[in-house]
């Protein structure tokens, strides 16, 4: 059977790199197995995409957005009757079950769906002027060409929630998959090849975030950045922008906390948690990582929590009694259980798991045990560091407030949640948990295509993504005042 083959796609035609070399994918679940050849593009390669993105950029703006949102919608019927297909790729790269790699694409349609009808608009403001005679009125224009530097977690999701309220504003479009997810990255840019989307305005070059990504970033024609990965790798790419004036929209890390007060309902907020935590192997951005428990129910929480991790099937997400996969490659791997050490280390207890499984199979994968610290301390490492995998720190509080200072005491704030039955506890958290995103006896990934999404501190930086904040991005406001008459 042929390797599938990944090329990179610069104004309309998919094309070999420069270099003419190629990088292997393998399967998170089984090393041994390579699942595409892609390109390891460079430089020039990054140039000749954004020469393409420019050369389509005056057409494309000047196509009435009703036009643009055809061909968009077009898209999005490709999207959906190719779903299983696409899912299929997301698995075999990423790792995650079937059931949440569709879980993925339904979220991408609901987001493209939004943004669709958003551009549509393109809503500006007519204001009445302090002189007799005269208008005054803003509109909303596209930017030029764009750059999206999109993750391996949610490779079909993330990219559509970036590149499709671009397009839809005008834009054109420069875009590097991750190299975890090369495949899904061209999926992605097929549903719109399909769909008739004219040639340059979306373009695809993968290969080293060190070359191809560098040039996305620092190239002075490239007018916003919207990037979604490390918080040390996207505090590089704001220094960079600020070269060239380029506006950024950066989603970056997180070390969400999950609030337990004593009145919760223990039920629902152990199975938000464990849902949160261990979903994806953990691998959402939005993942609770840390479970903040006042200490009347520490122990009852814990019991629920370790009698539904009991339940968890690790294995290939390709399989039907998976519920949960693989971590996303071999680097990853080992980083977790680094963590893993370092929590035992610095005397956190481990209650379960904490180890790589290698019986049944899958001792050929990155596949880790559903891991649960407790005795977890505020200064612990695995209390304050992202660890982007199935790792969840379990902390004891006294009340209330020192719950909200210690889920407040990290770098980042991109997502929270707390359980109780008090309105005003839950409505005085909103107000003094920092994040971005925030959630009332809910899990802390929950996320609808209408609201915005972005975090505060090190986690996020610029207009968030989606909603209406979305396209507002990619537009810039021209004011325009005058006389009705000469």
């Amino acid at each position: 059977m042929q390797l599938p083959l990944v090329k990179n796609f610069i104004g309309g035609t998919w094309s070999d790199s420069s270099t003419g070399a190629l990088l292997e994918h393998r399967d998170p679940a089984d090393l041994t197995r390579i699942t595409c050849a892609f390109q390891r593009s460079s430089r020039d390669d990054a140039l000749r995409a954004i020469d393409a993105a420019e050369a389509a950029f005056e057409s494309w703006a000047n196509t009435p957005a009703p036009k643009r949102a055809e061909i968009l919608t077009r898209a999005l019927a490709v999207i959906e009757r190719r779903r299983d297909d696409i899912a299929k790729v997301i698995t075999i790269e990423n790792g995650k079950t079937l059931r949440e790699s569709q879980g993925e694409i339904a979220s991408a349609i609901g987001e493209m769906n939004w943004q669709i009808g958003e551009g549509r608009r393109l809503y500006g403001d007519t204001l009445p002027s302090e002189r007799e005679g005269v208008f005054a009125y803003c509109i909303r224009q596209p930017l030029g060409v764009v750059s999206i530097i999109s993750p391996w977690n949610f490779p079909f999701n993330v990219p559509c929630r970036k590149a499709v309220p671009a397009i839809m504003a005008g834009n054109t479009v420069v875009f590097k998959p991750a190299s975890l997810t090369p495949r899904t990255g061209a999926c992605f840019v097929e549903a719109f090849e399909e769909a008739g989307l004219p040639p340059g305005v979306l373009n695809m070059v993968t290969g080293d975030g060190a070359l191809v990504g560098e040039e996305f970033v620092s190239n002075p024609r490239i007018k916003a950045i919207s990037f979604t990965g490390s918080t040390p790798v996207g505090m590089g790419i704001h220094r960079k922008a600020a070269a060239t004036l380029a506006r950024t929209q950066l989603e970056m890390g997180g070390k969400n906390p999950l609030v337990v007060l004593a009145d919760a309902n223990l039920d629902e907020a152990a199975e938000a948690a464990v849902l949160a935590a261990f979903a994806c192997a953990g691998q959402w951005c939005t993942s609770t990582s840390r479970a903040i428990v006042e200490a009347s129910v520490y122990e009852p929480f814990l019991e629920k929590v370790t009698a539904r991790i009991a339940r968890i099937a690790v294995g290939n997400g390709l399989e039907a009694g998976s519920t949960m996969g693989p971590v996303c490659g071999e680097t990853q791997c080992r980083d977790i259980l680094r963590y893993i050490e370092i929590g035992r280390e610095q005397g956190a207890t481990l209650a379960t798991g904490g180890k790589r499984i290698a019986d049944h199979g899958m001792d050929k994968g990155c596949f880790i045990e559903p891991t649960v610290f407790t005795d977890v301390t505020p200064e612990m490492t695995i209390a304050r560091e992202e660890i982007f995998g199935p790792v969840l720190a379990v902390l004891r509080v006294r009340d209330f407030d020192e719950a909200v200072r210690v889920a407040n005491d990290v770098e980042f704030g991109l997502s929270s949640s707390i359980f109780t039955a008090s309105l005003a506890s839950a409505l005085t958290f909103v107000e003094k948990t920092e994040a971005g995103l925030t959630h009332v006896n809910m899990h802390s990934a929950l996320k609808e295509p209408q609201l915005s999404f972005g975090g505060i501190k090190h986690s996020g930086a610029g207009l968030p993504e989606a909603g209406k904040t979305g396209i507002e991005f990619f537009t810039r406001h021209k004011v325009e005042i005058g006389r009705a008459h000469v």
